[in-house]
């Protein structure tokens, strides 16, 4: 026997909240023939100062599974829906707003699409279906979209949805969520980093009537750090190295742009070639320590989660052996050919060559020393964090005895 309970967190919803808990319960019918049997409908009202309360009161007490939950304080979007979650009896969970913007006769095809093996089934407003999604939020969705098939293994055209059914079982590993609106990105971006399986209906969006209580600014900057700041606690390097590797790509840039510039005569350094030069190293300096920071950050999150380490910007290994094995030698060589370079250069400034010819050999000498230092230092680390990682297998290794 399977139970559905729908989850709607309601807050100053008074005009609208008939109507969705109404259309919610006509889904039975269309329920049994996806196999769900019962129906359980919660209403977290989170601590309105209108008649919602009293309005889902009246409801539970004519409607046989309907389910009024209070908070006597507003906590939040995200704190509603974990109240709900927390109660909730059904093997299979889902939820959608109080506003009327979401259509809960598609939940028996999200029903189906989870029965059939998914763990989340995301109601998409971005897969096709007719929307009156304003453009600025189109926008954002798509902005969303995009950013978590880049800092995560699997692509979902809506990670913001709030009209989705999942299994019961996988709250313990998406769990912590937050309190606010944040919850759907943040939802989705564990989801795809612990592996969960998710799938995706296409549904159609109205827009709200009257006033929406979400703001495009603050709540999008929101999601933003929201959904990087857990990416970050699961595959770092994903973000940090595709950041680093952006950083050295400009460096090159100038790089050669310098030597375009000496190669054609050009021997004094200008206001404008001292710009290039500083942006060139800082953004080099920065670039590398940024994608052996992510690396390191990789082996510290291993150790958290007992997992084995990510590897790679996109979770798999360039090369035989992962990049930051060669960190050591590769620091080496940068920092002879940065001392070999320091030496000539300070040749040539002894037989009298002007310091504006010197400089720009100068500077590329002691910026590959510094980077060469700090791939040595990081070497070091991660080593120490790899032994670290392994250190459990291999004492339970030892300890076992082979039977002869």
């Amino acid at each position: 026997m399977t139970t559905l309970t729908v989850v709607i967190p309601a807050y100053n919803e008074e005009d609208g909240i008939t109507e969705i808990v109404q259309r919610v319960l006509a889904t039975r019918d269309a329920l049994k023939k996806a196999q769900i049997d019962e129906l359980e409908l919660l209403v977290v009202d989170d601590g309105s100062k209108d008649a919602t309360r009293d309005i889902v009161h009246a409801i539970e007490q004519q409607e046989q599974g309907v389910r009024l939950i209070c908070h006597k304080q507003n906590r939040g979007y995200g704190a509603a829906l974990k109240t709900g979650f927390g109660l909730a009896r059904g093997e299979l969970i889902g939820f959608l707003d109080a506003d009327g913007t979401y259509p809960p006769e598609y939940f028996p095809q999200l029903c189906t699409q989870a029965l059939n093996g998914s763990d989340i089934v995301v109601g998409s407003r971005m897969a096709g279906a007719e929307t009156q999604m304003p453009l600025t939020r189109k926008v954002g969705n798509l902005f969303f979209a995009t950013l978590l098939s880049i800092i995560g293994p699997q692509r979902v055209t809506d990670s913001a949805s709030g009209m989705r059914v999942f299994k019961s079982a996988i709250l313990e590993r998406i769990y912590p969520l937050p309190d606010g609106l944040n919850l759907t990105p943040v939802m989705s971006t564990r989801a795809v980093h612990e592996g969960i399986t998710i799938s995706e209906i296409p549904i159609p969006y109205s827009e709200r009537l009257g006033r929406s209580k979400l703001s495009v600014v603050h709540d999008g900057s929101l999601f933003l750090r929201s959904m990087l700041w857990t990416a970050l606690t699961y595959n770092p390097v994903r973000i940090l190295g595709i950041v680093g590797m952006l950083g050295v790509a400009v460096a090159l840039a100038c790089a050669l742009w310098l030597v375009g510039i000496r190669a054609s005569g050009v021997t004094e350094l200008s206001s404008w070639s001292a710009a290039v030069l500083f942006f060139g190293s800082v953004s080099g300096f920065v670039g590398v320590s940024l994608f052996a920071l992510g690396v390191t950050f990789n082996y510290l999150v291993s150790l958290f989660h007992k997992e084995p380490v990510r590897q790679g910007l996109f979770g798999k290994p360039l090369f035989k052996q992962p990049l930051e094995y060669h960190f050591g030698w590769m620091g080496l060589i940068g920092v002879l050919i940065g001392l070999g370079i320091a030496a000539v250069v300070f040749m040539l400034g002894g037989n009298q060559w002007a310091i504006g010819r010197i400089m720009l050999y100068l500077l590329g000498s002691a910026m590959l020393v510094m980077i060469g230092a700090q791939l040595v230092i990081y070497w070091v680390i991660i080593r120490v964090l790899d032994e670290l990682s392994q250190r459990e297998a291999q004492s339970q290794a030892d300890m076992q005895t082979d039977e002869k």
